[in-house]
Formats: structure tokens, sequence, C-alpha cells
């Protein structure tokens, strides 16, 4: 018997580039083949992408990096050893176009160079990266990509509401590495010990003013406090899996 309307839905939703990446990423977490939702991705026409609204495209990247990076470090681990080849290898196909790690988190997602602390551009973006990236920098989706190192923040599937779900993981992720100790440094100013990534991309987050900011936007140090900023070290263990309870 046919299902026409069943159908229809299901070639729709296999031309939806968000449904599709997280439905990649769901497929990775549980472990099971997704070798058709790569296709899905590879076989999109451009034009699909460019149907995708704000949230709709940063939830897309989102979901496409954590899921070729997760694929990338299990199916080739001795490539993580170098970090510069890991990085710069074909992750990931969306709409005929080969993607590295590099070019869906620095091109698509920051639209900045990965040198310079965040504040270099994006030296010769492709056409792709053009018509395709973010509209401008959210700082947040350095708590929510995974590229495997021990260090990185746990995986969650987005969707339409990734305002809210980068709050989340950014509420979680600093909650777990900030520390904050007011009688540490000169001047009894305190003491804040960050994540590494707010000093590899300090441009995104606005320097060291910017990163106080976000701190007191998640309460993690009060409106009055100037502490000095320190940065932790980063684990470069290579960790596969590692995705937040109860999510995708």
């Amino acid at each position: 018997m046919n299902h026409p309307v069943e159908d229809d839905e299901s070639s729709a939703a296999a031309t939806d580039p968000l449904v599709v990446s997280r439905a990649l990423l769901v497929g990775v977490k549980r472990g099971v083949s997704v070798e058709a939702e790569r296709a899905s991705l590879a076989a999109l026409p451009e034009s699909a992408l460019d149907t995708l609204g704000p949230a709709e495209r940063l939830a897309c990247w989102l979901n496409c990096y954590n899921a070729a990076a997760q694929l990338l470090a299990a199916d080739r681990p001795a490539l993580y050893e170098s970090r510069r080849r890991f990085f710069a290898a074909d992750a990931l196909t969306v709409a005929g176009t080969a993607l590295s790690l590099d070019d869906i988190e620095h091109g698509l997602l920051r639209g900045r160079s990965k040198y310079g602390l965040g504040y270099l551009p994006r030296v010769r973006p492709s056409a792709f990266e053009r018509r395709h990236r973010v509209d401008s920098i959210e700082p947040r989706v350095h708590f929510a990509l995974n590229c495997a190192a021990a260090s990185c923040p746990a995986i969650a599937a987005y969707s339409t509401d990734v305002d809210a779900e980068l709050d989340d993981a950014t509420a979680l992720y600093l909650d777990r590495t900030v520390e904050f100790d007011p009688d540490a440094g000169p001047f009894g100013r305190g003491v804040v010990r960050v994540p590494r990534l707010c000093l590899w991309f300090r441009g995104d987050f606005g320097g060291a003013a910017g990163v106080r900011s976000l701190l007191r936007e998640y309460d993690l140090i009060d409106t009055d406090d100037r502490p000095w900023v320190r940065y932790r070290g980063w684990d470069w263990t290579r960790r596969v899996g590692r995705f937040r309870d109860g999510e995708a």
C-alpha cells in the first residue's frame, strides 16, 4: 500500500538541512549507521541552505560540526594526533561542498580567522562561506562545539530554539569550568579562572571586559566584581561520545 502523505513528509524532511543535521547527530550518538543522513546532506541543493533563518542556520552548523568531529575522531583516531591535519581534513559534505572542521567553525559559524585570538578576519572566504555563514558572531557557540578533546563541552542537538539551548550549554559549561577566588590577586580584585576558549577567541567575547560581562550574566561573579582573568589549561586527550545526559 502506498502512503503518499508520509512519503511527501519524509521527502521534505530529507531536504531540510536542520532536520537532517539533527538526525545525523542523533544517529552518531546512538552509534547507528548515518550513511543515509550524510548522503542527504551531501545531496542538498544550495538553495535549501538559503531557506534557513538565522536560528536554523546557527543550529544546523552546530549539529554538523559536532557530528562531523565525532565521526572523524572515531573513524580516524591517528589523524587526531596531528591537530592541524585533523581540523583541516574533509569531514562532512554539505550541498556538494566538502567541509573541514575549520571551515565549519571559523568560516560558517564565526567568519573570522582561527588565529589572532579572535581579532583577525577570515582571509579569502569561499563563495560557499560567504553565502551560508551566520550573520554575526555568537560567542556562546564556543560552549557548544565539541572537537573530541576531553576539555570540550558535552554535546547536545540544537533546534530552532537554539538561543535558549545555547544559554543552557553556556551555563552548564561555565559552571563546571569557572573558578573565582575573590581574595586572590593584587589590589583586592580577586582572580577568576576561565576556560582556555576565552583566550583563544578573546575577540569573540569582547576581550577581558567581555568575559567579565559574560560571567556576570551567568551569575558567576557579582556586578561590582572586576577580577583579574586567568585562563585554564586544555586537555587535548581524545574523548569520543560525550553527550549531555538526556540529549538527542
